[in-house]
């Protein structure tokens, strides 16, 4: 596969500042660059929609190709690494989509698609790092949105519930993928909702299910009351959500769990 000639069939151009890469923008909303690595073989696609910055779009092209992210046939549906940084950017690692996951140049040009990893930048919290390819086209098509280089972190979230006051609820006895804001909402649903739950899990596979029957519990131990939008968020590893300042991830939870 000459994956400089393809992209040069796309009407790319070279990309100045980093070598062995290449620019072009389908329309204008869209912006599009790759980089390939030395040996020909393998490159890492990064798109941007509305907002494109030059410099992170390079920073994470250079950190992909040099970890390899995602490169083989026997790569992770999703792969992601901790450790990358670049200015202000909140962004704390960069992630890498399988061929089969993005099907960037799918129906175009599947020789092409086959050796391009699709990289983004992206927080540590929004995976679990097993994901099967079903979870991980779900994620990467329906949720992350890694083509908006201004979005928020969608921490990795699943969540089964019911309410019986409003009648909400979840269907079959397994935690399904949702957002925070999903969350906190049914939360702030349960009081006065006897023998109501949610049930949530974050990306290290730690539960947590919040019960109203009269008075409140978590795990089945009793508390004053509901769990703040606060220890909420931490627990799911994006504390910055909150609070809105850049507090780096640690890991650790309130004591009120």
């Amino acid at each position: 596969m000459n994956i400089e000639a393809a992209v040069a069939a796309l009407g790319a151009a070279q990309e100045p500042g980093l070598p062995l890469a290449w620019r072009w923008s389908p329309m204008s909303r869209f912006v599009f660059l790759l980089a390939m690595d030395p040996d020909g073989q393998w490159a890492y696609q990064m798109n941007s929609l509305d907002v494109h910055d030059d410099g992170l779009a390079r920073a994470v092209l250079a950190f992909a190709r040099r970890h390899q992210l995602g490169r083989g046939r026997d790569a992770r549906p999703l792969t992601v690494l901790p450790g990358f940084s670049y200015g202000s950017c909140l962004f704390d690692a960069v992630a890498a989509a399988s061929p089969a996951v993005h099907g960037y140049h799918h129906g175009r040009n599947e020789a092409l698609n086959a050796v391009v990893s699709a990289v983004f930048p992206a927080y540590r919290c929004e995976f679990r790092g097993d994901e099967d390819p079903q979870e991980a086209v779900l994620r990467f098509r329906g949720m992350l949105r890694p083509a908006v280089v201004s979005r928020s972190p969608v921490p990795y979230l699943r969540m089964r519930y019911e309410n019986t006051r409003t009648g909400g609820g979840s269907t079959g006895g397994s935690r399904g993928f949702t957002t925070q804001d999903v969350l906190l909402r049914e939360l702030a649903l349960l009081e006065g909702a006897p023998g109501s739950f949610v049930e949530f899990e974050n990306a290290h596979g730690e539960v947590r299910r919040v019960e109203w029957d009269g008075s409140w519990s978590v795990n089945d131990r009793p508390r004053d009351a509901r769990p703040s939008q606060e220890s909420v968020l931490t627990f799911l590893g994006c504390p910055w959500t909150a609070s809105g300042g850049s507090e780096s991830l640690n890991g650790a939870l309130p004591r009120s769990w």
